[in-house]
């Protein structure tokens, strides 16, 4: 069987790195796929202590940053990224995959999901709600309430993909507070080692790594009658 990551490269970065750096790194590679001169991408790695503000962020979001503010191009509104989560940048070439970019970001979710799962979590779509969600205790004891593990934001540019996902397995969730996460006050914030299930980055990028033919396949061009 043909390994789909043959034309991928799947980069795995063990040091955090600035987001400012990973995105002018991100956006070169974006560009040298768009000419032809570099493969796709999928790069895991962590950001040191960092907010973000995608393009339809609200400043009146921003209750009490503690940390920088940075402003990026990708879709969505304001998210905190630090140690702890796994961030997942995608550049994928549409061009050759399926120029859907709904689709796109349904199988971005997917994958997640699905690794998720993997790992002992549920997690599912929210309609109306870009983002992984998963259920918590409700207060006092009441009915579980919905509450998010995971964000999406993503840029389209001449059809290459830049962004992708973070997944959040052990943040320190109190960093959230700074924010009204993605623009949701009335939501919690979750994370794997909250739900009772720890997860190093190992073990997820692992499972994420066996997940990624299915994902890819979502996006061969042979599968373009989606419903």
């Amino acid at each position: 069987m043909t390994d789909l990551r043959d034309d991928i490269e799947w980069r795995i970065s063990p040091a955090p790195i600035p987001y400012a750096e990973a995105l002018a790194e991100m956006e070169a590679r974006a560009a040298a796929v768009v000419e032809g001169r570099a493969r796709e991408l999928i790069w895991l790695l962590e950001h040191p202590a960092v907010y973000t503000g995608g393009t339809s962020a609200d400043p009146s979001e921003l209750r009490d940053p503690q940390f920088p503010v940075v402003q990026t191009g990708r879709g969505g509104r304001y998210t905190y990224h630090g140690p702890g989560q796994r961030i997942g940048y995608v550049v994928l070439d549409l061009n050759k995959r399926g120029r859907d970019v709904r689709q796109f970001v349904h199988g971005l979710e997917g994958w997640v999901i699905d690794t998720l799962g993997d790992l002992g979590i549920t997690a599912f779509r929210a309609p109306g709600r870009v983002g992984i969600w998963t259920h918590i205790a409700g207060p006092l004891g009441g009915d579980p309430v919905e509450a998010k593990i995971g964000a999406i934001g993503v840029r389209v540019r001449r059809w290459v993909t830049l962004h992708g996902f973070s997944v959040n397995l052990s943040p320190n969730l109190a960093h959230f507070g700074g924010i009204v996460p993605c623009g949701l006050p009335d939501f919690a914030v979750t994370s794997a080692e909250m739900l009772g299930r720890p997860t190093d980055y190992a073990t997820f990028d692992a499972a994420l790594a066996l997940r990624l033919a299915a994902f890819l396949q979502t996006h061969s061009i042979r599968q373009q009658n989606w419903a």
